[in-house]
């Protein structure tokens, strides 16, 4: 395991220096080079946009390339709390390190996760001290809710996607995590693709483009 987080990167398409930021966090067993694949998507819409997509800082034991933000022996709630918690300082360092080097803030960064990631940008976006633009998590579910309540700083714009076929995490997270996250205050869209498995589709990434359009541009 590894505290300082790198991945590929995509610079801004205008050529000049970035006046937004994206961070992509991949699922678990993935890489930043998986999620990098959603840029081609959004990237003319957001042409001063920096897109960063870090490995997580645990290599995934058995796999080749493959990372995960912590061990996920278990969905259960004490075990996803007590996980996520593993590289929430890592992910705030890496945040931090990149937002210092662009010379941005936190109003000009949006966190985009899928599966794992979408835990951990749940996780970390609400609980910084000063506000991201947005979040936009794909087929993911909150970590920790029960904690939520008492450790949110900020509520950052959200928007949750899931396919209601999905066979690791079922389409009920994205209602949890819509009703808990609005009960708290925050501004929440959410989109369920019909017959979608873990995945993201052209509807998501939509969706998705759009979100961070409406935030950044």
């Amino acid at each position: 395991m590894t505290d300082t987080l790198s991945g590929p990167t995509v610079a801004p398409a205008s050529g000049g220096k970035p006046t937004s930021l994206v961070v992509l966090l991949h699922g678990y067993g993935s890489n930043g080079d998986d999620l990098i694949g959603l840029v081609p998507y959004w990237r003319q819409a957001l042409p001063n946009t920096l897109f960063v997509s870090p490995n997580a800082p645990q290599s995934l034991p058995g796999s080749v390339g493959g990372y995960q933000w912590w061990a996920l022996d278990s969905l259960a709630t004490a075990a996803r709390a007590a996980g996520v918690r593993v590289s929430a300082a890592a992910l705030n360092a890496f945040i931090d390190q990149q937002l210092a080097a662009t010379g941005l803030s936190e109003d000009r960064l949006a966190l985009v996760g899928f599966s794992q990631g979408t835990m951990m940008a749940l996780h970390v976006g609400p609980r910084r001290k000063k506000q991201i633009a947005g979040i936009v998590g794909y087929s993911g579910m909150l970590a920790d809710p029960d904690a939520l309540a008492a450790e949110v700083k900020t509520k950052p714009p959200v928007l949750v996607v899931h396919g209601d076929a999905d066979q690791v995490l079922p389409v009920a997270a994205i209602y949890d995590a819509e009703r808990r996250l609005k009960v708290l205050g925050f501004d929440v869209a959410s989109h369920v693709s019909r017959g979608l498995t873990h995945s993201i589709d052209d509807a998501g990434l939509q969706l998705g483009g759009q979100f961070l359009v409406d935030r950044l541009r």
